[in-house]
């Protein structure tokens, strides 16, 4: 791994690049320019360079960069080569429907576990993944070695849940509840409010439409002036 301490705004990027490598070496095309790569994941060229510029010189002038070979090593810095045993706290229809999904277009992630606290979930297997109860999470996170929990539990139990994670070993937490969770400084928690996501979408779909509202009235207005 490169000790130089990258960026987060770059960490975040990194799957994206590789997951758009591997499409790309998986049809068959061997090298790609940066303005290229920039059209399809929608990454302005500048950044992509400075985001490859972490990691020393993995392109050519004139050349643009080795897919495969450009694949390859996000591959091992993202660890892709390492399975990563996934908790899933709360199996309602959220869960269910994480459950379903399973990251089946990932070779590394996977869904091991879940936990809930319903009788007739408890002891069952739901897409190849067994359920236990909440008061065996934090012996299975331990005996399972899992470092990583998804937090899709109703808001009132969310604390509760995320202390026991903590208590468990996790060292990341995807937290789907409206909820922000207070964990130690070396557990890492992302935050994923659909809700707020939406709300703020739909937000600047309003707000742009009514300035470009304002804009065109201002062109009018100024017609009659003129």
């Amino acid at each position: 791994m490169v000790e130089k301490k990258i960026p987060k705004a770059t960490a975040r990027r990194l799957p994206l690049y590789y997951r758009y490598l591997r499409f790309l070496y998986e049809a068959g095309k061997e090298r790609i320019s940066s303005a290229k790569l920039s059209e399809a994941v929608k990454v302005d060229s500048a950044t992509i360079r400075r985001d490859f510029s972490y990691f020393g010189a993995l392109g050519k002038r004139g050349y643009g960069y080795d897919v495969e070979a450009l694949m390859n090593f996000f591959s091992k810095t993202l660890n892709q080569d390492r399975l990563t045993n996934v908790a899933l706290i709360g199996v309602g229809n959220l869960g269910q429907a994480l459950l379903n999904y399973n990251f089946r277009r990932n070779n590394n992630i996977r869904i091991s576990a879940g936990f809930d606290v319903k009788d007739e979930l408890i002891g069952t297997i739901h897409q190849g993944v067994p359920i236990y109860s909440i008061d065996e999470m934090v012996e299975q996170l331990d005996l399972q070695q899992i470092d990583v929990a998804i937090l899709t539990v109703p808001s009132e139990i969310a604390q509760d849940m995320a202390d026991r994670l903590v208590e468990g070993g996790v060292k990341g937490i995807m937290n789907f509840t409206p909820i922000r969770v207070t964990v130690p400084k070396h557990i890492r928690v992302h935050n994923v409010d659909l809700t707020n996501e939406l709300q703020t979408l739909i937000y600047f779909i309003n707000y742009y439409q009514d300035m470009e509202n304002a804009d065109d009235s201002d062109d009018t207005l100024n017609d009659f002036i003129i």
